[in-house]
């Protein structure tokens, strides 16, 4: 990927604004609702949209500030943030599409992360002209931190019996559980294509802001056209 310039100042606090909200509403969630039921900070962030709601506000906050340095944001964190933003998607259709409703957080909390975070992250991600082109040989990113994370928490159910959703419990057979990790993994791939696709869109003023000089005419020239 080449480097692009940073965007905006006042897009780079909004998305510092954006990931310190995020992290205030988890810990508020947690602090108000889990100690009660007696969970664990472990189990809080064994669920998906909680882990992934942290991490991509860690992801905005750091990608923030760099741009903020007016420094451009390195390759590596670029395609963190394009796996933050295809996780957020999937997070955004389970919960709104196939699950609707479900969740013992308070309304708004389930509104902000489901549904709000994950618009907010595809908006920025399609009209703020700050990221190059994904190549696709690296889509395969996407998936190693879901794959993680089904695995630890496979492993916790056939251990201590805790899943955070009840299509992962272990009681619903080794074919059932194969099917069900399949399909996400499927659907996350299939939401980094999505991401992958979209940072090829360019703004129209994109070759100016780059710092790309535009072919010169034979006129500013000098008017002679054989002069490169």
């Amino acid at each position: 990927m080449t480097s692009t310039p940073p965007p905006p100042r006042a897009v780079s606090a909004l998305r510092i604004t954006v990931g310190v909200s995020v992290t205030g509403i988890l810990l508020y969630t947690y602090v108000i609702g889990i100690p009660r039921q007696g969970a664990s900070l472990i189990d809080y962030f064994g669920y998906f949209t909680n882990l992934t709601s942290l991490l991509t506000a860690g992801i905005l906050i750091v990608t923030g500030l760099i741009s903020l340095r007016g420094k451009a944001v390195p390759s590596p964190l670029m395609s963190a943030r394009a796996v933050a933003v295809a996780c957020m998607i999937i997070v955004g259709i389970v919960y709104n599409v196939l699950v609707p409703g479900t969740g013992s957080a308070p309304p708004w909390v389930s509104a902000t992360l489901h549904t709000i975070l994950p618009i907010l992250l595809v908006l920025d991600w399609i009209f703020v002209d700050d990221r190059s082109p994904l190549p696709w040989r690296r889509l395969w990113v996407v998936l190693p931190y879901p794959t993680v994370w089904l695995g630890v928490v496979l492993l916790r159910g056939a251990t201590d019996g805790w899943v955070p959703y009840g299509f992962l419990l272990p009681e619903r057979g080794a074919a059932s559980l194969a099917t069900h990790v399949a399909g996400l993994l499927l659907a996350l791939l299939a939401s980094g294509a999505l991401v992958w696709a979209l940072s090829r869109i360019r703004s129209p003023g994109r070759s100016r802001s780059s710092g790309v000089r535009p072919p010169v005419s034979a006129r500013e020239r000098g008017g002679d056209p054989t002069v490169a």
